[in-house]
């Protein structure tokens, strides 16, 4: 399955999740990709919108490949191929790197506000796909802590194998394609352009009015 874009995908996963229409659902996206997603499914359903910040742990010299993942009190995902590429002194070095990063973000994106609360909430956590899972872990272990009713993660394309590994930390996993030869999420899509901090800030701001 391709998806013209991250809009089009948002509306085939809104259909997947219509069970949850008027069930105040919380949305959250992991962002900044998710983050047009997370608003096309919030307002199908009749629910909320926030981001919840988590930042992939880059590997030694490959920004682009994730040994894991932290959240926002500091928590990290290890992905089983760590421990080879980093040592300690460098998973701490990047730990509290990506922790700052996450900081800047939560000044920026939700200024005059706390994030919205998940308790006793159906909680609906969207990125726009996943590769190695590390990030959407380290999202579902950090909202498990603040006992929502249902957590669910949603996403429109990942490999099987980190579906497994996903499948643990949430009550109910949606993905709409399971591709047996996945390089990166971006071959899933038509036209897959990045999202801005400025994007990001609008739709948030949108949603508070």
């Amino acid at each position: 399955m391709q998806f013209r874009n991250r809009d089009d995908a948002a509306h085939k996963l809104a259909e997947k999740l219509e069970r949850y229409r008027d069930q105040s659902p919380l949305v959250l996206a992991i962002p900044r990709g998710a983050v047009p997603m997370a608003d096309i499914i919030a307002k199908t359903l009749g629910g909320e919108m926030d981001v919840v910040l988590v930042r992939k742990m880059r590997a030694p010299g490959n920004t682009e490949l994730a040994i894991g993942a932290v959240d926002e009190i500091g928590w990290i995902y290890l992905a089983d191929y760590a421990r080879q590429m980093a040592d300690d002194v460098y998973i701490e070095a990047e730990k509290n790197a990506q922790l700052e990063v996450m900081r800047e973000r939560r000044a920026q994106y939700t200024p005059v506000r706390p994030p919205h609360d998940p308790a006793g909430r159906v909680v609906i956590v969207v990125d726009d796909g996943l590769a190695t899972g590390a990030t959407m872990i380290a999202a579902l272990h950090a909202l498990r802590a603040r006992n929502p009713k249902k957590l669910v993660c949603a996403v429109p394309v990942a490999p099987h194998d980190t579906l497994k590994k996903v499948e643990a930390y949430a009550d109910e996993v949606v993905c709409l394609s399971v591709p047996e030869y996945f390089y990166a999420v971006g071959q899933f899509y038509v036209d897959f352009p990045q999202v801005s901090d400025r994007e990001v800030m609008a739709l948030l701001r949108v949603n508070e009015s």
